[in-house]
């Protein structure tokens, strides 16, 4: 990739129910808030970059697969009619020939599903830390992980490694937040004028950046304080002159009803 990030497209990529529990350490077990499924496409003069991916809208369709993988806490993935990445993508005219690279943040199932559609030349970034988490889950145990493995382990993805803060391409640098699952990274985008912070599942909500409050959910009770120090990290970043941090999940965030931002 050459020059700076031209712009981004948030991409809604479906829904599904949420504990406020989950979402926000200490939230209400009863409350239920359907939050939007988001994925990110950065837009260079020559090409582009895919941050996260969606749900496998093929294992989330088929019966057999779906009670599979998603068997657990009554979980219900929320998809519009078609797929929703490919769909979405050829509506903002971004073709997998102009793809230069993908990142994923952690390998849970509303992350990873899109990595089917990628072609085999493109690198797909994880934090090693995370993509041993997830090499270590089993198909049969995917379900209780909240994970989909065949997504992100199948042999034809070429697959990058890398280990803390690292820059990806001019302006897009992969941070580390781990916490939510052992490897999870977030995303730094440089636009002329503005910076964004991809939090993803590192703060579902805008309140777990403005009051400094962890998501309610680990995979590992020892990354506790990790999830700690992650969204302490993210409530610094979006007090930054010019910078925001976007909550990866939160239905009344602007930032997922628009188009493009840049």
């Amino acid at each position: 990739m050459s020059g700076r990030p031209l712009r981004v497209h948030p991409l809604v990529l479906g829904f599904e129910p949420i504990r406020e529990s989950i979402s926000v350490k200490g939230g209400d077990e009863g409350l239920f808030l359907l939050e939007p499924v988001t994925a990110t496409a950065v837009v260079y003069l020559d090409g582009w970059v895919l941050l996260d991916s969606g749900f496998n809208a093929d294992v989330v369709r088929d019966p057999q697969e779906r009670g599979r993988y998603f068997n657990y806490d009554s979980y219900t993935a929320l998809l519009p009619p078609g797929d929703p990445l490919p769909d979405r993508l050829a509506a903002l005219g971004l073709g997998w020939d102009g793809l230069r690279g993908c990142a994923i943040s952690h390998v849970h199932v509303d992350h990873t599903g899109g990595l089917r559609f990628l072609p085999a030349t493109v690198p797909v970034v994880f934090q090693r830390e995370e993509y041993a988490f997830g090499a270590g889950i089993s198909p049969e145990m995917g379900g209780a992980f909240a994970t989909v493995p065949p997504d992100y382990l199948r042999e034809e993805l070429d697959i990058a490694m890398i280990d803390g803060d690292t820059a990806l391409a001019p302006g897009l640098t992969a941070i580390d937040t781990a916490g939510h699952t052992p490897g999870h990274q977030s995303f730094v985008v440089e636009l002329a004028g503005r910076t964004i912070v991809l939090a993803c599942d590192a703060a579902d909500l805008r309140r777990n950046i403005e009051e400094s409050i962890p998501c309610g959910s680990v995979m590992r009770p020892q990354d506790e304080e990790a999830a700690r120090r992650s969204i302490a990290r993210l409530h610094a970043l979006d007090a930054q002159p010019e910078t925001e941090v976007w909550p990866g999940h939160d239905p009344g965030w602007w930032a997922w009803g628009e188009q493009t931002v840049g």
